[in-house]
């Protein structure tokens, strides 16, 4: 099995799990304060992680540039990104907090389009992009009327904000190109994430009538530790090291389907004629985006060619 083939199964799972994980953060919070309840979980997982990468890979990059970089990255996706997601699902449900995490990808082309010089817009992304908030807008269309609220709209504010912050943290942890060992930073990562919010988490919220044993609240803690942070955060991480970072948050054009699906059969939540429509939507972004990429990257690689032609004829062989 190839690298590239096992980081398409890490998508799937990324996919399947991370749709799911919205309905159990808007479950854990409904018991606990938000940064508390993402602080434990990505803390321990994070500890959960890196002692499994240690047990299987020796290799280690203790530097202090190194431990910087990890926890910048886990400040960025885990703090700001998981944090302000989980924050904002108190007041938004959880497949409209999703719908909103599935703008991501796009977040990412257009941070990707001002920082690389090697990244170029084409016609093909731009499609994909625009069937993208097409599909969004679709489902979204019917909870229009709750912006009005205050809550609702800091929620969404906050979501959005999540979604830029994970967006740019994906994108500086893809530079890395060459780790020393790419589960151990994940875990760091986890870690650093998890603690930050644990130190706001006094400072930003009440824990007044806080009850630590509530059986819905910790079974979603555990399912969110174990699968939602452990496990799919290193296929992620794994996906993102094989995968054009396009390509490997795409993910979060799917993850609003499955959310929305378990909100309704679990939680109750609306689902309406639009999700039929928005998944059409979304799935033909979905292959606009890859092939905008893919093209990309064969473009890239044909002018590279190119480049070296002219500076070393000898090299090209002649044609038969």
């Amino acid at each position: 099995m190839t690298k590239h083939t096992k980081a398409y199964i890490s998508l799937v799972f990324i996919c399947l799990v991370w749709g799911t994980t919205y309905m159990a953060i808007r479950v854990g919070v409904r018991s606990y304060p938000a940064f508390l309840f993402a602080g434990v979980r990505q803390l321990i997982a994070g500890i959960i992680l890196m002692a499994g990468a240690l047990a299987v890979n020796r290799k280690r990059d203790f530097t202090t540039s190194n431990i910087l970089r990890q926890m910048l990255i886990g400040f960025l996706m885990l703090s700001i990104g998981n944090g302000g997601v989980t924050w904002g699902e108190k007041y938004i449900p959880s497949g409209v907090a999703a719908l909103i995490c599935s703008l991501m990808p796009m977040f990412a082309v257009m941070l990707n389009l001002a920082f690389s010089r090697k990244s170029h817009f084409n016609l093909t992304i731009g499609a994909g992009m625009l069937l993208g908030i097409c599909g969004v807008t679709l489902i979204f269309r019917h909870n229009l009327a709750e912006v009005t609220k205050p809550a609702y709209l800091g929620g969404i504010f906050a979501t959005i904000i999540a979604t830029i912050a994970w967006a740019l943290g994906s994108i500086i942890n893809k530079k890395d190109t060459a780790p020393l060992n790419a589960f151990l930073n994940s875990g760091m990562q986890l870690f650093f994430g998890g603690l930050f919010m644990l130190i706001a988490s006094p400072a930003l919220e009440n824990y007044n009538g806080l009850e630590l044993w509530n059986t819905s609240g910790l079974l979603a803690l555990i399912y969110l530790i174990v699968f939602g942070s452990a496990l799919a955060y290193a296929a992620y991480m794994y996906a993102l090291s094989a995968l054009p970072v396009g390509v490997a948050t795409l993910y979060a054009y799917v993850n609003p389907l499955i959310a929305i699906v378990a909100g309704f059969f679990i939680l109750g939540e609306q689902l309406n004629k639009y999700t039929a429509m928005a998944f059409i939507t979304i799935v033909i972004s979905v292959y606009l985006v890859n092939k905008g990429y893919r093209k990309q990257a064969k473009l890239l690689l044909n002018t590279n060619q190119s480049k070296i032609a002219l500076a070393f004829p000898e090299s090209v062989p002649a044609e038969s």
